[in-house]
């Protein structure tokens, strides 16, 4: 018997018990994801003391990026009202209203461009995503503004996000014009200034901390949520210490980021991108070529002092453990550490980082002078490298240092792990060749002479040496499902989601929860008693229709374009009928992807994620379509805030905890993204990245295949771009070979929306046969296309009922799983 449809919200608008416990969760992890930068003995700040609170982000504060990023959230907290609600005097209240002012009218002109453009385009979320906004500068700052006050709290926000990337510009990457001389001025006047960065990447700072010794403290506040102001008061008043860490390379400059000349659109090609730096991604590139950051990977400062003992190094299964006492030194503040574990490899000759993270672990809370002990496990797998001569994963013969510390750059020779022979850990096909040659540029010319100064350091200080004796890895093996008992006819269906016929589709295609992502076909509903499954964006939390409206005589819902789904319906705002119900959807918007890894704590992120499958039950969402993982490879890329880091082992780490605790409320299932190489938006549907099968597998597969072995995701996403000249949703190198032969991965591959729809898109009928199981949200071409290849007998039978037969089994678990 078909379910019947019940109506997803609630009809009250008033706040319910989850949203009040996810509030919590949410400031909870917004201020534990921000990273003090520097602290000259200026923080925390005293209540009675006179704040002036200025900056674009001060009173307008940015919780989050834009597109598919987003939540459509009840409210908001900005970093005024945390300040406020915390007791703070403020001395700046007139020029924070006169900000609320311009903002207003800013956004006004805004939304007629967005719509005036999307006129012109076919898909009116390419309009919005192609202008996305930029918070205007506030009037001067006058004396009366910063009259009496102790110090000046200075924000500086940045708005980036899905379709488009950021800018080497003022304003942008460079502070604009307007900012300089506000901290100029600022700085004139003798205020200790507290400069706030609310962005979703990085902005260059150097000169200003150069040349303004009155810059006394930087916080990396990030995107922080709806709870973010709250967060940033518990942090600056001191009722918690700082323990974020960075999950990115800051850099002085950024032509200091290797390949950075030819990012995008600022090497004049959107349709290609060479990755010539090779493995040499982030820490790897800058520690290995001796290039000082402004600030380290790893990086972030507390408001008191830890120690960091090393006490042992053990072998175990498929890798080893290490031991660590962590004690606060300080007197005062209760705070947590994380203590991180690298590992030099040994250097051959061939392209080698000097070293890599290997492990990590966060303490608890810990009162001054209390110590806790840690243990560190890491994956035989961290030690490894890829030989495309062998096709092979391997640990080479040779030394290993082991290093401990709370930074890529604040690290101690703990011990030296000892391999005596070569072991081959992994065999495998040959993925993704490059269809052109391509040299890369990042070999280190010193790899040996660092190695060998870090060996005698070993020597010289006794470091304990540990044999060490890798296993060879036993993948994993699945059966294969094949849909028997429907006809070809029956199952074509379920190879694309359900066709919103003469809509736009990109940003919102949900039928049955309006404002949702997507469904599956609904085909086989009737006969056979299978439903649809709803996805909804992420990975901040669900984005859905803040509210809808229903007829009440007819019982359907009142529709809104793709536009109503975004920014709280400001560009489409609802229209309200007559004899009509309203429905609410208030879902929470969290920190952004890499506030949240900021955090480097896996338990949190874990009820993070159960928290989001709180809200997917409540309003009937199967697959939520997150986390994303791809690797933060240059700082402009548009949707950086979506992911998690440069370095893949805490993506992969980071996203297994977000799947571990969605996954562990029966009937949700994630969907990890974007599979694989998503590191550009300008031209992102078409843009072909050239990479060796070496690197890609060490830096941009690798965080992925973390994820999908540790915590079994339902489902994969594969990315617009090209790998190689294949698209990924045609590549079967990825689909089949790595994800399900290599990687044992038994759920569903679904397109990114509309993949298939320019002319050098995805071809529908390969999608089916590289094993990408479903294209989303399905488009009017689809069906035809996959019928006239089986006709042609291109796309076989077998194909079709293996993706066929991976959906059914999953809306049949999904479908069994929230009857229990």
């Amino acid at each position: 018997m078909t379910e019947k449809l019940i109506h997803s919200g609630t009809l009250s608008n008033r706040i319910s018990r989850r949203e009040l416990f996810h509030n919590a969760l949410a400031r909870e992890i917004a201020a534990e994801g921000i990273v003090l930068l520097k602290n000259d003995d200026v923080l925390p700040l005293n209540l009675s003391s006179k704040i002036a609170l200025l900056g674009s982000g001060a009173v307008k504060t940015v919780k989050g990026g834009i597109g598919s990023g987003d939540v459509n959230n009840r409210e908001d907290v900005s970093i005024y009202e945390g300040m406020k609600a915390a007791g703070a005097i403020l001395t700046s209240e007139q020029w924070l209203a006169d900000y609320s002012g311009c903002y207003e009218d800013a956004r006004l002109l805004w939304k007629e461009k967005v719509l005036t453009d999307a006129q012109n385009f076919e898909n009116v979320f390419d309009a919005y995503s192609s202008n996305p906004f930029s918070l205007p500068d506030g009037r001067e700052i006058t004396d009366e503004d910063i009259c009496g006050a102790d110090a000046a709290v200075y924000v500086i926000s940045r708005i980036a996000g899905e379709g488009k990337d950021r800018r080497l510009c003022a304003g942008d990457y460079y502070l604009s014009e307007k900012e300089v001389q506000d901290i100029r001025f600022l700085a004139q006047n003798e205020l200790p200034i507290i400069l706030i960065i609310n962005a979703g990447g990085l902005v260059e700072l150097t000169d200003l901390l150069t040349e303004l010794p009155a810059i006394k403290a930087v916080l990396n506040y990030s995107q922080p949520g709806q709870q973010g102001g709250h967060a940033a008061a518990d942090v600056l008043f001191g009722k918690k210490s700082p323990c974020g860490k960075l999950t990115a390379t800051w850099a002085k400059r950024y032509y200091d980021y290797p390949a950075s000349e030819t990012f995008g659109y600022l090497n004049g090609d959107l349709s290609k991108d060479e990755y010539k730096e090779g493995v040499y991604v982030g820490y790897r590139f800058f520690d290995s070529h001796d290039i000082k950051p402004l600030f380290p990977f790893g990086y972030g400062l507390s408001y008191t002092s830890f120690d960091i003992k090393y006490n042992e190094l053990r072998t175990a299964e498929n890798g080893f453990e290490a031991d660590v006492t962590v004690t606060n030194t300080g007197s005062t503040y209760a705070a947590k550490e994380v203590v991180q574990l690298y590992i030099s490899m040994p250097q051959t000759g061939e392209a080698r980082e000097y070293h890599r993270l290997g492990g990590f672990a966060k303490t608890g809370l810990l009162k001054a002078k209390e110590s806790q002990k840690l243990t560190i496990s890491v994956a035989q797998k961290q030690l490894a490298v890829f030989s495309e001569e062998l096709h092979a994963w391997y640990v080479e013969k040779g030394n290993y240092g082991i290093w401990i510390g709370n930074s890529s750059a604040s690290l101690k020779l703990a011990a030296v792990l000892h391999v005596e022979e070569q072991v081959i850990l992994e065999n495998v096909k040959s993925i993704c060749p490059l269809t052109e040659k391509m040299e890369e540029t990042g070999a280190v010319k010193n790899a040996m002479e660092k190695e060998q100064a870090w060996l005698r350091l070993a020597r010289r200080e006794q470091v304990p040496e540990v044999l060490f004796v890798p296993q060879k890895e036993v993948p994993k093996k699945i059966t294969e499902t094949l849909a028997a008992e429907q006809s070809i006819e029956e199952l074509v269906p379920m190879l694309y989601g359900n066709i919103t016929e003469g809509a736009s589709t990109l940003g919102s295609a949900g039928i049955r929860v309006p404002g949702s992502a997507g469904e599956t076909s609904e085909a086989l509903e009737e006969k056979y008693h299978l439903r649809s499954l709803i996805m909804a964006d992420g990975p901040a939390g669900l984005r859905l229709r803040q509210s809808y409206q229903v007829d009440k005589a007819t019982d359907t819902v009142y529709g809104v374009g793709v536009l109503g789904s975004l920014e709280n319906g400001f560009l489409e705002p609802m229209v309200y009928h007559d004899n009509a119900d309203t429905y609410y959807q208030y879902c929470t918007a969290f920190p952004v992807g890499t506030a949240l890894a900021q955090t480097w704590n896996l338990p949190l992120i874990r009820k993070f994620g159960k928290a989001v499958a709180e809200e997917m039950k409540e309003f009937t969402v199967d697959l939520w379509l997150a986390p994303g993982l791809n690797i933060q490879r240059n700082p402009l890329c548009g949707r950086n805030f979506e992911y998690y880091s440069e370095d893949p082992l805490l993506s992969g780490e980071i996203a297994a905890a977000v799947t571990e605790g969605v996954q562990s409320q029966e009937g949700c299932g994630v969907t990890i993204k974007h599979f694989a190489c998503n590191n550009q938006e300008d031209n992102r549907m078409s843009v072909d990245v050239h990479v060796t099968e070496k690197t890609l597998r060490e830096i941009y597969l690798r965080g992925f295949e973390i994820a999908v072995k540790k915590s079994a995701p339902a489902a994969v996403m594969t990315s617009y771009n090209l790998i190689n000249g294949v698209h990924s949703a045609n590549s079967k190198d990825l689909c089949t070979v790595v994800l399900r032969e290599e990687w044992g991965f038994d759920g569903i591959i679904m397109s990114d929306w509309n993949t298939t729809v320019p002319e050098d898109g995805s071809i529908p009928w390969k999608c089916a046969a590289s094993g990408n199981d479903i294209i989303m949200p399905g488009c009017p071409n689809d069906k035809k296309n996959i019928m006239d290849a089986y006709t042609r007998g291109e796309l076989t039978e077998y194909d079709i009922r293996s993706c066929a037969g991976r959906l059914i089994n999953t809306i049949k678990r999904f479908q069994n799983e929230n009857e229990m």
